[in-house]
């Protein structure tokens, strides 16, 4: 293996990981943008509130996409181990 195929591999790897975290890195932020424009309209400064939102979001994020994230793991890591006989040989 040469320094190509495992800088090719390696961003493969981190654009996979990329994928599959952008919807709850993106559903958090939008929760605490507003959890957070909340708290300053209201004046409420309770660390719950800006935490339990974040916690509902994700869950429904892993129900909603979950199967889709799963089906890009699998499918990567197949493509994954069918090449090992390319890169080693």
């Amino acid at each position: 293996m040469n320094s190509d195929t495992a800088i090719h591999l390696t961003s493969q790897a981190m654009l996979m990981a990329l994928k599959i975290s952008g919807p709850f890195l993106v559903a958090g932020l939008i929760v605490g943008l507003v959890v957070s424009v909340f708290q300053a309209v209201t004046s409420i400064q309770e660390q719950s509130l800006a935490f339990i939102p974040k916690i509902l979001v994700t869950g429904a994020v892993i129900a909603l996409g979950g199967p889709w994230m799963l089906d890009q793991m699998v499918s990567y890591t197949r493509d994954l181990y069918m090449s090992i006989p390319a890169i080693a040989g």
